[in-house]
């Protein structure tokens, strides 16, 4: 059967057709409902094995970016999420649903607890809203279910608010560790983790472009691999066509491939 995967929808989260295409795509069964709908009946969290947290701007950002949505989440949802991640389900967040992962505390969650937050995504280092494509690096070692076998892709980024930072230097230390950091903002020339504009977008710490949890179950990102689904979303692929370089699907997918094949083996 087709894992069932939670879309949350509504005040302002915008990617809902594009994240839903992606999951089916990789051979899951999206469901879209509005976060009211889900409040008032959480057997619609309860009966779906994966969460997604989409892109968007939630509540127009104004308190901060994913505060307001976080903040609902913990005093209506909690109990319900607690027990989500204990039965073992996955949670993806993406731009705006990581910066509410990272509001709630569930990224990255250490130490098991999911509603303290440790670290936080700031105003972008440059002061302005970004929106191009960047290159990433995966971390081999990350426990992230989502990111493995994967070694670098490239995908857009959409957000003001994105840069990655913890006045715990503990805790910091501690993601890296435990390889806690699956990708990195990366030179697309050697490969290489970057704190260098326009490669690293936002001056995220240590060119942190995403979080897992310690059971690779929970990942965040801050670009948009809902975006890059088909050889024809990228930028240059008709430059890619006449190299003889264009891939059979978009890099994205891969993502949400993986996660359906650890919910199927699961």
């Amino acid at each position: 059967m087709k894992p069932t995967i939670l879309i949350l929808t509504g005040y302002g989260l915008n990617c809902e057709a594009e994240s839903a295409h992606a999951w089916r795509l990789a051979g899951a069964e999206p469901r879209l409902a509005h976060l009211n709908d889900v409040i008032e009946d959480p057997t619609l969290l309860r009966d779906a094995q994966g969460l997604m947290l989409m892109g968007g701007f939630s509540y127009g950002d104004h308190l901060g970016s994913g505060l307001v949505f976080a903040n609902r989440l913990r005093t209506k949802l909690r109990e319900e999420l607690q027990a989500f991640i204990e039965r073992g389900r996955i949670v993806l967040g993406v731009c705006n649903g990581f910066q509410i992962l990272t509001q709630l505390g569930m990224l990255p969650g250490l130490k098991g607890d999911y509603f303290a937050p440790t670290v936080a995504l700031q105003q972008n280092e440059c002061g302005s809203f970004q929106n191009f494509w960047v290159t990433l690096r995966f971390e081999e070692k990350s426990p992230c279910v989502f990111t493995r076998g994967l070694t670098s892709m490239e995908l857009p980024i959409r957000h003001g608010e994105g840069r990655l930072f913890t006045a715990d230097r503990a805790a910091l230390n501690q993601l890296q560790r435990k390889h806690l950091v699956p990708c990195r903002y990366a030179d697309p020339a050697t490969g290489k983790a970057t704190m260098k504009f326009p490669h690293n977008p936002n001056g995220s710490e240590k060119a942190i472009a995403g979080l897992c949890d310690e059971t690779g179950r929970i990942f965040g990102l801050m670009p948009h691999p809902e975006a890059y689904l088909h050889p024809e979303n990228h930028p240059q692929w008709d430059f890619q066509e006449v190299r003889g370089a264009l891939p059979e699907t978009g890099q994205g997918l891969a993502l949400f491939s993986n996660a359906v094949e650890f919910l199927k083996n699961a």
